[in-house]
């Protein structure tokens, strides 16, 4: 894996919206006439899209300026690509009570009487694999653990616990890449030590920001013209980036990528799933707090995983014990009760808000603190887990669960 890159060029804002709506204007023209359908079809509210667009025209927020740092990878090559990454599940042109192409009843129920694709959608050719999973596979081929952060609840450490184990799977020896899809809230950044860098082109694709030299991390918030500034997207939109960070970033050889998720189990857990099954998601670590309150909401995402075929390999504690009360068994609890691994906690304690805010590891901080130690026990806990499942040739499962329609 190797940090070498050569700086993108900036480009003008009008320049590049209008290669990215021409260009997505053109590839919807060639899909049409060549019969691909499926390209056809995606949410009314969607639009030819790329985030090197979207930055360069200050489109992540009203209050972006265009003249601000307008750095995000891209050029005409990058915006058309991104032109065909919106969700597809609604044909542009569908009456408004369209059930969605990957429903049972598309082209047969009421709603779909006069709808000009009602032939081609009861015909199921708009239920082809999306060309994208089959890409995302061969591009991660060189990746051996690809494991998911996750919690039904906000607030409750998934950035810190993603930075973390990041840090000290570096540490270890391994490479590892730390992918941040939380679009609307990227903390991984600041987290990291890279707040402030900038993505760069190489020949192999878009070179992530280096935290060390076997620590690889993406985010959007290397692409915000400002720090403060606010993504006010859609969820098509956090679809076409989520692709285009697993399409076009160039990971390299990895022993893990491990991905940042936003809470809950809607846009950003759905587009991941779908994308990476080709590739297999090797688990998933779920985090909570002690409390009731947070563990109501992580007890949905753990049956998530179970739905939608994700090994949980362990439920972690954070700012365990103290503040918070565990009135009702907390993770531990909590975990042997749904049949999930526990993987241990973390306390509070100050080093853990110090790493963060300063951007370094906790054995950095403080080697010999409780928290250091704790994190230290977790990460030998995953990847002994996950050396376990493969000398059992145990692989990821496999879920025939179907994406639900907008």
């Amino acid at each position: 894996m190797s940090s070498s890159s050569s700086p993108v060029v900036p480009f003008l804002c009008g320049t590049a919206s209008g290669v990215a709506l021409c260009a997505g204007a053109f590839l919807l023209y060639k899909q049409h006439e060549s019969g691909n359908l499926a390209a056809l079809f995606r949410k009314k509210e969607a639009e030819a899209f790329s985030p090197a667009a979207e930055v360069a025209s200050g489109g992540l927020s009203p209050i972006s300026s265009p003249t601000a740092k307008a750095q995000s990878p891209g050029g005409e090559d990058f915006a058309a690509a991104a032109s065909t990454h919106a969700a597809t599940d609604v044909p542009e042109n569908a009456p408004d009570a369209c059930p969605g192409v990957q429903s049972e009843t598309a082209g047969k129920a009421d709603a779909c009487a006069g709808c000009p694709n009602q032939k081609l959608c009861a015909s199921g050719e708009a239920k082809k694999a999306d060309p994208a999973v089959a890409e995302i596979e061969a591009k991660l081929a060189g990746v051996k653990n690809k494991i998911l952060v996750l919690s039904g609840k906000g607030g409750v450490g998934k950035s810190t616990v993603s930075a973390q184990l990041a840090w000290k799977l570096a540490e270890m020896g391994h490479e590892v890449g730390l992918l941040d899809i939380d679009i609307c809230g990227p903390s991984l950044p600041k987290m990291m030590g890279v707040n402030g860098q900038e993505v760069h082109r190489s020949a192999e694709g878009w070179s992530p920001v280096f935290a060390n030299e076997r620590l690889a991390v993406m985010s959007i918030g290397f692409l915000l013209p400002g720090e403060d500034d606010a993504i006010i997207w859609r969820g098509p939109k956090k679809n076409g980036l989520i692709r285009q960070f697993l399409t076009d970033v160039a990971w390299g050889e990895l022993d893990y990528l491990i991905v940042d998720t936003p809470p809950g189990t809607s846009d950003e857990h759905l587009s991941i799933v779908t994308y990476l099954k080709g590739a297999k998601i090797d688990g998933a670590v779920v985090v909570t707090t002690p409390q009731e309150v947070a563990l109501q909401d992580v007890r949905k995402e753990i049956n998530f995983c179970k739905k939608v075929g994700i090994d949980v390999l362990g439920v972690i504690e954070n700012m365990s014990g103290g503040v918070f009360v565990a009135s009702t068994g907390g993770a531990k609890g909590m975990a042997d009760k749904m049949g999930v691994p526990f993987a241990g906690g973390i306390p509070l304690e100050s080093n853990v808000v110090l790493a963060g805010e300063s951007g370094k590891s906790l054995a950095d901080l403080n080697r010999s603190s409780e928290a250091s130690a704790a994190v230290e026990g977790i990460v030998k806990k995953v990847v002994a887990s996950l050396e376990e499942r493969r000398k059992l040739g145990l692989v990821p499962p496999v879920s025939d669960f179907e994406i639900p329609a907008a």
